[in-house]
């Protein structure tokens, strides 16, 4: 739990470094040229570790650049790059490719993507990524996490959310679950509850902040 109180630590410290962007749009209106944000994640796991993921990106105009760590792999790290495209006025659709280097416990390379479908009030986000283990091929994994959000007001979210991940095991091959997220200015809170009514459930709280 030390490695998971640090990671909120650097999310708390991003906060205080803030300016007001919208929390759900990877900053698109930032007057500066490059939009940032950082994402700590505290995973609450039945009969198994606790533990903590942490997301930092940067993006400007096309270009996307990503680093992760416990998101493929306990103890491993990646860092990506991508090309950032958007289409839409009432149906917007934003995209971005990217591939990735893996390393640490997980050792090699990975395609992935970044997708999300909006229209009104909803959104539908899709990440995935295919690692390909240099090490043991028969090690290889798809990890994906998707979401299906519902937004009554600006400062509010709610929805349905699938993962597939071999950072922790479950009875499930694919869990689900649930989702409720509050914004405010340049900060969000969102908390998950999966595999709830198939198994023990997995929680999970996260703390995103753009600058």
């Amino acid at each position: 739990m030390r490695q998971l109180g640090a990671m909120l630590l650097i999310a708390g410290a991003g906060a205080m470094a803030q300016t007001p962007v919208e929390g759900s749009d990877k900053g698109a209106n930032a007057p500066g040229p490059w939009s940032l944000a950082i994402t700590g994640d505290a995973y609450v796991v039945p009969q198994d570790a606790d533990y903590g993921m942490a997301v930092f990106s940067a993006d400007h105009k096309h270009v996307h650049l990503e680093g992760r760590y416990n998101y493929e792999e306990m103890k491993t790290g990646s860092v990506w790059t991508g090309y950032n495209f958007e289409t839409g006025n009432k149906l917007t659709l934003s995209a971005t490719p990217m591939v990735g280097c893996v390393f640490g416990n997980t050792a090699g390379v990975a395609p992935g993507y970044e997708i999300s479908l909006g229209y009104k009030r909803i959104e539908l986000s899709v990440d995935g990524e295919f690692v390909f283990d240099l090490k043991h091929s028969d090690s290889n994994f798809f990890y994906s996490w998707t979401e299906l959000g519902y937004a009554p007001e600006k400062w509010v979210r709610f929805g349905l959310v699938a993962q597939r991940t071999k950072v922790y095991h479950t009875g499930l091959d694919v869990q689900r679950g649930v989702f409720v997220g509050f914004f405010h200015k340049s900060v969000d809170f969102t908390s998950y509850v999966l595999n709830a009514g198939w198994t023990d459930p997995t929680l999970v709280f996260e703390v995103g902040v753009t600058f």
